[in-house]
């Protein structure tokens, strides 16, 4: 637990059988369920993350899709599996080890204490951003969280593709998590609803983190962001 409160990790998995065992080794002790979801991998992924803590430590549970359905699908999967086992802050870290186990207090905090209903990681406004994230992805990053700033009515939103990110179990209750978008494209989506029921959203800065890997991000997934965007704007301005 965090100060009292009952925490759970939830990993998106595909195809991570590089990365997963660590990532799922470095969650902080204080984490009280670890919840792995393969989405559908088919390179031994769940084998490695069950294996990855030792026999007899229980706070970690595999969820399967037998086919992929989306990392926002393998997110909204993983908060409810936590809603059932009671947690009051559920934080998203990635599969890939691209965030900082260190950096968890800082993202889950504002939840445990109530300051919060839904906090960000903060790439942009670390001091090694402009050392680690290719020049490319930070021009992209900062380009798609002006619209969503502008389209949620954000206006302190400035790292709107961060994955790594905590939740209250308020916030989890109040959502329609059947609703949100399952694939490229959730994070903004989600902005967006909880714009719309108006929860606190806050940003804290985190690591960037990135090993030499390409981008998942294709044009075809950015017409879907852009158009995620452009729906939330409009459902925002109907309410």
């Amino acid at each position: 637990m965090l100060h009292g409160a009952r925490v759970a990790v939830v990993i998106p998995a595909r195809d991570e059988a590089r990365w997963i065992a660590e990532t799922v080794r470095s969650v902080p002790t204080f984490v009280d369920h670890i919840l792995v979801v393969d989405d559908g991998s088919r390179d031994g992924t769940a084998e490695l993350a069950r294996a990855a803590l030792p026999a007899g430590d229980e706070r970690l549970e595999v969820l399967l899709h037998a086919e992929a359905r989306g990392v926002g699908a393998a997110i909204v999967a993983g908060y409810r599996r936590a809603r059932a086992l009671g947690a009051l802050a559920v934080a998203v870290m990635a599969g890939d080890g691209q965030m900082d186990p260190r950096d968890l207090p800082r993202v889950v905090g504002p939840v445990v204490s109530g300051e919060a209903d839904y906090v960000k990681g903060d790439r942009l406004r670390h001091p090694d951003v402009w050392r680690v994230m290719p020049l490319a992805r930070l021009a992209a990053t900062a380009a798609l969280a002006a619209l969503t700033r502008r389209a949620a009515g954000l206006d302190a939103l400035s790292d709107s593709q961060c994955g790594y990110t905590a939740i209250s179990a308020r916030a989890l209750d109040a959502l329609d998590l059947g609703a949100l978008w399952p694939r490229y494209g959730y994070p903004n989506d989600l902005l967006a609803a909880l714009a719309a029921r108006r929860l606190r959203v806050r940003e804290v800065s985190v690591r960037p983190v990135y090993r030499g890997e390409a981008s998942g991000l294709r044009a075809r997934h950015l017409l879907t962001i852009l158009f995620l965007i452009a729906r939330g704007a409009i459902r925002r301005r109907l309410s």
